[in-house]
């Protein structure tokens, strides 16, 4: 079959060129399609990869000597004390908090204006001195000399008194109030009352009502302690206290203890974790007739190799655990039909309370390789180790994959671009020599006086 070349002297089509390059591309196309399938399979490694590193990461969270064990402080009463632990430090206990007197800072209330940002209380400046008797002075100048305007100047300072303005409805007159307080609590955090030395007001501006710093008391245990904060760091080990109301006489019970809602938590979030990669592993290998095997993980031995590998510990006894917990099932952790973990928190919370330092031996190990998470810990690195780790390896192996068929895509794509030149050139030419064919038969044809002297056929043409 000849090769039409569709322009006005070959006669052939006029996209040509473009049908040889399209026919030549075949081969191109089929290794985009394979390159397509292992970038998908690529992804899908890397997912459980991903998944894999999740668990890694969650065992930080239990891996510790205390990483089945949280602190949780219960106040008898939270409106007058309450407090937080330190995790590795505060031990369990009971104590009896009595918050005989708050610590006070320095504070004091000036006498009333009619309006808070319109009446001048004058010009001038504060004095006054702090903890440790040094002088400080605070200027207000004509530009900021209502109650508002002088709050804000005396708060930019930073000098350690802050203000504020504040109704007073007991005066419909003069409601209008600056209060000032020092920023530290109790005697050596105190501020002597400041003096106001201003001039040219509207009226007169004096302190109505001062009241000094003073330390808190409170009793622990019946003993008594002379306190210049309201936050406590140092009574009990390891635990903070924070004082809210002054109750003379009413002792409140602080108990320091487990928190087992958290350390349920932990291992909740620990077997999502390892159900978040049985469950991927579950749904690649479901295959029916439809399925495209070359787009999943199907049937893959990487699947059949990690599986296996989180199977055989999570089942396996761990002897070095001196208590009675042996097997995972005894803290209520257990496989389904489904191929993944189910928790039981009743028998788990059951199980803590009953030998919480069993619970945390089986789990941590004891430092010899020994212990759920160590040996979980182990198998993990192995998956990812970066020469031997199988994930490791399978993702490398395809991304080189994807480079090699990026070169050769990248390789044809510059043989076609070369291809098509050469074509346009080549017929370019054959267009060229058909005009010049032409324009010969024509003048023959006029020199014979319009006799036909047969037509010039490219059948068979190359």
């Amino acid at each position: 079959m000849g090769i039409s070349f569709g322009s006005i002297n070959t006669g052939l089509p006029p996209n040509i060129v473009k049908q040889i390059v399209d026919a030549e591309r075949a081969p191109l196309k089929q290794l985009e399609v394979r390159k397509e399938k292992v970038q998908t399979q690529l992804k899908l490694v890397d997912d459980l990869t991903g998944k894999v590193r999740e668990i890694f990461a969650g065992l930080r969270e239990l891996a510790g000597t205390r990483g089945f064990s949280d602190i949780k402080i219960d106040s008898g009463d939270p409106n007058i004390v309450r407090g937080s632990a330190e995790k590795g430090v505060a031990s369990p206990g009971t104590y009896m908090v009595e918050v005989m007197k708050l610590a006070h800072k320095t504070s004091a209330v000036s006498n009333g204006f009619p309006d808070k940002d319109e009446t001048q209380v004058g010009v001038g400046y504060i004095r006054f001195y702090g903890p440790t008797g040094d002088k400080r002075e605070i200027y207000i100048d004509n530009d900021n000399n209502t109650l508002e305007k002088m709050a804000k100047v005396i708060n930019s300072k930073g000098l350690g008194l802050q203000a504020s303005v504040v109704p007073d409805r007991s005066d419909r007159d003069y409601p209008w109030k600056l209060m000032i307080t020092g920023k530290g609590l109790g005697e050596n955090g105190g501020l002597t009352f400041p003096k106001f030395y201003f001039l040219d007001g509207d009226q007169d501006f004096f302190l109505e009502e001062e009241r000094p710093a003073q330390n808190g008391k409170v009793k622990v245990d019946g003993f008594e302690f002379d306190i210049e904060d309201n936050t406590l760091k140092d009574v009990i080990p390891g635990v903070t206290l924070e004082l809210r109301q002054a109750a003379p006489g009413r002792e409140v019970m602080v108990s320091i203890g487990e928190d087992k809602e958290v350390i349920t938590g932990k291992i909740k979030s620990f077997i999502d974790q390892v159900n978040g990669v049985f469950s991927f592993i579950q749904q690649q290998n479901t295959l029916d007739q439809n399925s495209d095997t070359t787009k999943t993980l199907g049937g893959d031995a990487l699947l059949r190799q990690v599986e296996s590998r989180f199977r055989e510990i999570l089942q396996r006894p761990q002897f070095a655990a001196q208590g009675s917990i042996k097997y995972l099932a005894d803290v209520g952790v257990s496989f389904n039909r489904g191929g993944t973990l189910n928790f039981d928190q009743e028998k788990f919370n059951a199980a803590i309370s009953r030998d919480l330092p069993g619970v945390q031996e089986y789990f941590v190990g004891d430092n010899r390789g020994q212990g759920l998470i160590p040996q979980l810990r182990m198998a993990i690195n192995g998956l990812l180790d970066n020469v031997t780790g199988p994930l490791t390896q399978r993702s490398r192996g395809m991304k080189t994959k994807i480079e090699q068929m990026d070169q050769q895509i990248a390789n044809k794509e510059r043989m076609l671009a070369q291809r098509e030149t050469t074509l346009k050139s080549q017929f370019a030419r054959l267009e060229e020599t058909m005009s010049k064919l032409n324009s010969q038969k024509a003048f023959i044809q006029q020199r014979l006086g319009g006799a036909d002297v047969g037509g010039i056929n490219l059948s068979g043409a190359t």
